[in-house]
């Protein structure tokens, strides 16, 4: 189901993947099966997004940015692909941010370029993830730290 109201460029969409109004989806992302994207949401042409993603509203998903299956992006997170930007000045290529399966980002978190965060590792809200978080750990703070193992 693509809303009405979404600028969907992108062909390929899963009959059972969601896309709500005032959305903007480029034409070459790759989105999968039974994901849910919600209200005000912006995906690039460079970026994987598996199956059973949740990402809610104000979220920007820029090129290189690969997001696995079953991961919840909370509302407002703001995911970074270039660690120096300048207008007008692009380089060769974006860093790469992997978030893996089964994570979960908390609502407006900021996750710094070319970072990967690890399998169900959950990023609580309003925290600012600054290096790699590993599997199955609760990161919280500005900057993130390790809370506990999950």
């Amino acid at each position: 189901m693509i809303h009405p109201l979404a600028d969907c460029k992108n062909k390929n969409i899963p009959e059972s993947t969601r896309i709500w109004q005032f959305c903007v989806v480029f034409e070459n992302c790759q989105i999968g099966e039974n994901c849910n994207i919600c209200a005000h949401v912006l995906i690039e042409n460079d970026v994987k997004i598996g199956n059973n993603v949740t990402i809610k509203s104000g979220v920007q998903v820029w090129d290189g940015i690969e997001i696995e299956d079953n991961v919840f992006i909370g509302p407002n997170v703001t995911l970074n692909n270039d660690m120096y930007p300048r207008s007008k000045l692009y380089p060769e290529e974006f860093q790469k941010t992997l978030i893996k399966k089964g994570a979960t980002v908390g609502s407006a978190s900021i996750v710094l370029p070319g970072l990967t965060i690890g399998e169900n590792a959950m990023i609580g809200a309003g925290s600012l993830v600054t290096k790699d978080v590993p599997d199955n750990e609760l990161w919280v703070g500005r900057p993130a730290q390790f809370v506990r193992k999950i």
